[in-house]
C-alpha cells in the first residue's frame, strides 16, 4: 500500500513531518546534502544570535570612529556604521548556498531575547531566500525585579516585530516554563505567529570539579523528553490558527507518528541525527508508513489529531487525572 506522508507547516508543503532542526549538521552544506537525500522534508539552519550581531556591531564601530575625532575632516571619512556589512554576512552566505544546493525548504534561525535592530535581520534571511524564520528566543528571567507577565511581553514584543519586518512565515520556538502556557501560545497566536515550536531545551551549565569552575555542557536529549511536547501539543491542538511543531526526544518514526497523532505537523530532530547520522532519516519515515500501511491509513492526514485532548473520550487524562492514575498502579 501506498501511503502518503505529505503535511504542510508554515504555509509550505512538504514531503513528510521530518525536520532536522538547528545543530552543527545543518550548519554544514554536505550534512544538509546528505540529510535531504535521506528524506528530511526541510532543514532549519543553525541560529544567528543576537549577542554575535551585537558584539559585531560595537566592534566594528570602535575601530571605525577611533581618532575620528582628531582632526576636522577625518570626521566624514568612514562611512556611518549601519552602512557595513558584518560577519553576518558569512551565516546569508551560507543560507543562500544552501537554498541553492537544496531542492527542500530551508528555514533560518534567529535566536536573541530583546526587540530592537538586530531583529531586522530577519529581513536579511528572507532577502537571502529563507523560505521562513524559526524564531528562537532562549531567556532566562534572572532579575528579582522582573515579574513574569514582563518576560512574556518580551517574547510577544520580539515575534511581533519580526512579523513586522518580513513577509515569509515566522515561527517561534518556546522553552516550557511558563505559568500559563496555554494562555501564553494563545497570545503568541494572536500576534501572528505561523507556528509554535515546543519545546526549546535549555541548556544547563555544569561544574568542573578540577578546575572548580562552571563551564558549558550539552547532553543529547532522550526520548523521555518527548513526553512534555507531546502533551502540550495535544492541548494546544485545534485551538490555534499557529501551526504545531514537536522538539526534543523524537528519536524514530513512531516518536514522529505520536506528535502527528496529538496534533503536530511537524516533527524536529536534533539529537538523534548527532547521534547515528542522515541516514536515519530514511530509517524514521519507513517506521511510519510501516505503521501507517499495517492500519490501512494511506496518509498521515488521516491520524493527525486523533489523539489531542479536543478528540479523546478522556480530555482529562492530559491533566491531572492520568498523574493521579500513575501514581495509583505503579508496581
Amino acid at each position: 500500500m501506498s501511503v502518503d506522508l505529505k503535511t504542510h507547516y508554515l504555509g509550505l508543503e512538504l514531503k513528510n513531518p521530518i525536520i532536522p532542526s538547528a545543530s552543527p549538521l545543518t550548519g554544514d552544506l554536505d550534512s544538509v546534502r546528505r540529510l535531504e537525500d535521506a528524506g528530511a522534508a526541510a532543514i532549519v539552519l543553525p541560529s544567528l544570535f543576537e549577542e554575535q550581531i551585537i558584539a559585531e556591531a560595537e566592534e566594528l564601530d570602535h575601530y571605525l570612529t577611533q581618532g575620528t575625532e582628531s582632526f576636522a575632516e577625518a570626521l566624514s571619512y568612514f562611512p556611518a556604521q549601519a552602512e557595513y556589512r558584518l560577519g553576518v554576512d558569512d551565516y546569508l552566505e551560507k543560507l543562500r548556498a544552501m537554498k541553492e544546493a537544496l531542492a527542500i525548504p530551508v528555514i533560518a534561525s534567529l535566536n536573541g531575547v530583546s526587540a530592537g535592530g538586530w531583529t531586522g535581520y530577519a529581513r536579511r534571511m528572507e532577502e537571502a531566500g529563507a523560505d521562513a524564520v524559526e524564531l528562537n528566543v532562549y531567556f532566562i528571567p534572572t532579575d528579582p525585579g522582573l515579574g513574569g507577565r514582563e518576560v512574556e511581553q518580551i517574547y510577544v514584543d520580539v515575534l511581533a516585530e519580526v512579523k513586522r519586518s518580513v513577509s515569509v512565515p515566522v515561527a517561534i520556538k518556546l522553552g516550557p516554563f511558563f505559568s500559563a502556557m496555554s494562555e501564553m501560545a494563545h497570545r503568541l497566536d494572536q500576534v501572528g505567529a505561523d507556528g509554535l515550536t515546543l519545546f526549546n531545551r535549555f541548556y544547563q551549565p555544569d561544574i568542573d570539579m578540577e578546575d572548580m569552575a562552571v563551564k558549558p555542557n550539552m547532553l543529547l536529549s532522550t526520548p523521555m523528553a518527548l513526553r512534555l511536547p507531546l502533551r502540550w501539543i495535544a492541548i494546544l491542538s485545534g485551538g490555534l490558527q499557529a501551526d504545531l511543531a514537536a522538539s526534543g526526544g523524537i528519536h524514530n518514526g513512531l516518536d514522529a507518528l505520536k506528535v502527528i497523532l496529538v496534533g503536530a505537523r511537524a516533527a524536529q530532530v536534533a539529537s538523534v541525527l548527532l547521534a547515528r547520522g542522515p541516514a536515519v532519516v530514511g530509517e524514521m519515515l519507513q517506521e511510519m508508513e510501516t505503521w501507517l500501511a499495517q492500519r490501512d491509513f494511506t496518509g498521515i492526514d488521516q491520524v493527525r489529531g486523533r489523539l489531542s485532548q479536543a478528540a479523546v473520550a478522556e480530555p482529562a487524562a492530559y491533566e491531572r487525572a492520568l498523574y493521579v492514575q500513575a501514581l495509583q498502579t505503579y508496581r
